[in-house]
């Protein structure tokens, strides 16, 4: 099981550290405009704020634009196309990409990364064994060549009978696979173009 070097880490945090604060000096209006709109249409405070499992196993509290309302009826941490708890503003937020941007707080605080797996909720990274656990050597990211290649995931989940399931014994091992790969195989160059292909997709 290997990770990152030292110097591997170093680029990779000083590239995030530089690359949020200047995200941020952009994007601080956008965010304080979409949390004033979210929390207008959802009726409750605008930031979404959740646990998620990061780095080493550690949890932290993940910030997010709130795209959704409340419902007794749907518990699910597991999100489709046509879940009713979406907003049409929030649909915007999210297609948008939008949602995602408070994330470079996550990013300047050391919590997260541009570019790495996609940080879950307790329950599945977490629950990494052996060599899997490779990924909890770095930071969870806002992107990566998981989110990439489900971006659509959403879309996906809507045309499977049992959601959860497919969820659980589909997608997480196969973004497991990826975000092993990704981490035994890391660049900068590649952080670059994963980066690229979100922004400009």
């Amino acid at each position: 099981m290997s990770g990152l070097s030292r110097s591997e880490a170093t680029l990779k945090r000083g590239f995030d550290l530089l690359g949020a604060a200047a995200g941020l000096l952009l994007t601080f209006w956008l965010i304080a405009l979409a949390w004033v709109l979210a929390t207008i249409d959802t009726r409750q405070n605008g930031f979404f704020v959740q646990e998620r499992v990061g780095r080493h196993g550690r949890v932290f509290r993940v910030v997010k634009i709130r795209t959704m309302r409340p419902s007794r009826a749907h518990t699910t941490t597991v999100t489709t196309g046509h879940d009713p708890r979406i907003t049409p503003l929030g649909r915007f937020f999210r297609r948008a990409k939008i949602d995602e941007l408070p994330q470079l707080f996550n990013v300047l605080m050391g919590q997260m990364s541009f570019v790495g797996p996609r940080p879950d909720v307790p329950g599945f990274a977490d629950a990494l064994e052996g060599e899997d656990r490779l990924i909890l050597s770095v930071r969870p990211g806002i992107t990566g060549p998981a989110t990439l290649k489900y971006r659509d995931e959403e879309s996906l989940l809507d045309s499977v009978e049992d959601p959860e399931a497919y969820n659980r014994e589909v997608i997480f091992p196969d973004k497991v696979r990826i975000n092993r790969e990704y981490v035994q195989q890391w660049s900068l160059g590649k952080d670059l173009g994963y980066i690229w292909r979100t922004v400009f997709r």
